[in-house]
């Protein structure tokens, strides 16, 4: 998968087109570039999504915005899964907010990209003052000779598939709704660096992510497994949050304890899933309190994994 900055002034191929920031690219996003990518198939073109950092809240009113899904890494990861062929990043300033819809699909569509063909969701808005809609985009589509057609809402249990539910849902705990709601495990992604080594004196050692997200979309304490290390993935206990026993203040920090496990792992790049919830985070009134909860921790994982379909 290819993977560009911005948009060229004028393109050197035609494409067929989709529109969106993608954010945790979840089973709705699947159903829409699963539709892309076999028209772009069909047509002997390439399977373009045009996407936008940061996220257009992120401008308009950062204290707002929703925690991310996925970092533009983890993004790029899942839309090369999917089949997508090249990725256009688009940074969102104001100078691209204050475009009118029509000067957007003349700069942006047609111009930059050589759209041929435009798949969207049902409720696909752009444009200065969110003013152009499918609507216009087949009006005008039809006039200067590329398609439109708009993806129907995907339904889970009878909510609608959006990346809102799947922040609702980690928020919640519910985690096994949320990977429903995505059609797989929700990840983090990031190298492994060095902590303060307090899980070891605890006699927990732990792998520490990197963590690039500025908002978490979720905290907590959680059964995980580790893929990027070996063959099959390394099932562990992790704690996701700011660690108020010990760390009250800092940034928050990812800490897993895999099971079983006793290697040098600095350095590699891994993939976290997040399979259940065990609790949310708790201040312990002393070291020891806390080493206890640990080790409940780890056996109450354990016994997720001997008892479900992951272990």
């Amino acid at each position: 998968m290819q993977v560009f900055r911005g948009v060229p002034e004028r393109a050197t191929t035609s494409s067929v087109l989709t529109i969106g920031n993608f954010d945790g690219v979840h089973l709705g996003h699947r159903a829409l570039l699963e539709q892309l990518t076999a028209k772009a198939r069909a047509s002997a073109l390439p399977a373009t999504v045009l996407t936008f950092e940061p996220h257009p809240r992120e401008l308009f009113a950062p204290d707002q915005a929703p925690a991310r899904l996925s970092s533009l890494r983890e993004k790029f990861e899942l839309l090369s899964e999917c089949g997508v062929d090249r990725v256009h990043v688009c940074r969102f300033n104001r100078a691209l907010a204050g475009l009118t819809a029509e000067q957007f699909i003349e700069r942006i569509l047609v111009q930059g990209l050589g759209t041929k063909h435009l798949i969207i969701g049902d409720d696909f808005r752009f444009g200065k003052g969110r003013g152009g809609d499918f609507a216009l985009l087949q009006a005008v589509g039809k006039a200067q000779g590329f398609g439109v057609e708009a993806m129907r809402t995907v339904d889970f249990g009878g909510l609608r598939v959006s990346s809102s539910a799947v922040r609702e849902a980690l928020a919640a705990g519910e985690i096994e709704r949320a990977e429903a709601l995505l059609g797989r495990a929700y990840v983090f992604t990031g190298r492994v660096v060095h902590g303060d080594k307090i899980g070891r004196q605890l006699g927990f050692p732990t792998a520490n992510i990197r963590i690039k997200h500025k908002r978490l979309p979720l905290t907590g304490v959680f059964a995980v497994s580790v893929s990027g290390i070996d063959a099959k993935p390394i099932p562990g206990a992790a704690n996701l949050g700011m660690r108020p026993t010990i760390g009250a203040g800092l940034k928050p920090v990812l800490e897993i304890h895999l099971l079983d496990f006793d290697r040098d792992i600095y350095g590699a790049h891994v993939t976290v899933n997040f399979l259940h919830k065990l609790r949310n985070e708790a201040k312990f009134e002393s070291l020891e309190a806390l080493t206890a909860q640990i080790a409940r921790d780890v056996a109450d994982v354990k016994n997720f994994f001997e008892s479900s379909t992951h272990g």
